[in-house]
């Protein structure tokens, strides 16, 4: 693990694994590196990568007011440190990250995103607006159990059954130490209506990639976000849902990114 200091004086935790260009990987909400790790081993085999925890989660500093800026500038640390540009990859909110800090200018070269989660109107029901105050008030109030909760139950939907399951879980501690961070992803979705200006302001070749096992909202989603495009392709990987194989992954990322 390395680190580098970005604009603001935060400290950005990261690993360097392999050699060959250089690709960048973001992670999603409610996860830090970690959660790129095997990914990052895969790649590893042909490019330079470049495994980082975003601000306020794992091994990387935080600052005392978030603001998406921000984060385009700890990716600009990031990118100094591998040669001045590089592939950049993004999972999740992570993938909408990527595409936000590329539309505003960032030196990416080709660009991929692993299901952006926006939502059309119709297919499924939008997060409230003051999302990320929700989590914030929750965090002030020493309840970030609360917070990951309605994360899980909330935005993301899953059962009753599997959060009451995800509480009782080794792993739920983490949830909660990052809680704080949750606010950030809801920030950086916002209303999670697609981005179509922002999109098409991407200037690089950029692939969306949907699982086909995926949730129809999702699909549906992702195709807009290829539409708004102006260099952009959509790959299915057949059998995936959000939580992609890193095996199945990374062989459609090393053609895409070659």
């Amino acid at each position: 693990m390395e680190k580098v200091i970005s604009a603001d004086g935060t400290a950005i935790a990261y690993d360097k694994l392999g050699a060959g260009p250089a690709v960048v990987l973001v992670c999603g909400g409610s996860v830090d590196r970690m959660s790129n790790a095997p990914l990052a081993s895969l790649l590893a085999e042909k490019y330079t990568v470049y495994n980082y925890d975003r601000r306020g989660r794992g091994d990387s500093g935080d600052g005392e007011v978030y603001e998406i800026e921000r984060e385009f500038e700890d990716l600009d640390a990031i990118f100094a440190v591998a040669g001045g540009s590089a592939h950049l990859y993004g999972t999740s909110s992570g993938a909408a990250l990527a595409a936000l800090a590329t539309a505003a200018g960032r030196p990416v070269n080709r660009l991929a995103l692993w299901e952006p989660p926006y939502i059309v109107e119709g297919t499924r029901e939008r997060p409230p607006a003051n999302t990320a105050d929700i989590y914030r008030e929750f965090v002030a109030a020493g309840r970030r159990d609360k917070a990951a909760e309605y994360f899980m139950a909330e935005v993301v939907g899953l059962p009753a059954e599997f959060v009451a399951m995800a509480k009782e879980s080794p792993w739920w501690p983490a949830q909660e130490a990052i809680a704080h961070t949750l606010a950030y992803d809801a920030t950086i979705m916002g209303d999670y209506s697609v981005p179509v200006e922002a999109l098409a302001a991407i200037a690089v070749p950029t692939q969306v990639l949907t699982g086909g096992a995926s949730d129809d909202w999702m699909k549906a989603g992702n195709e807009v976000v290829v539409q708004a495009l102006s260099d952009g392709s959509h790959r299915i990987l057949p059998g995936q849902q959000h939580n992609v194989d890193a095996g199945v992954l990374a062989p459609a990322l090393k053609e895409f990114f070659a």
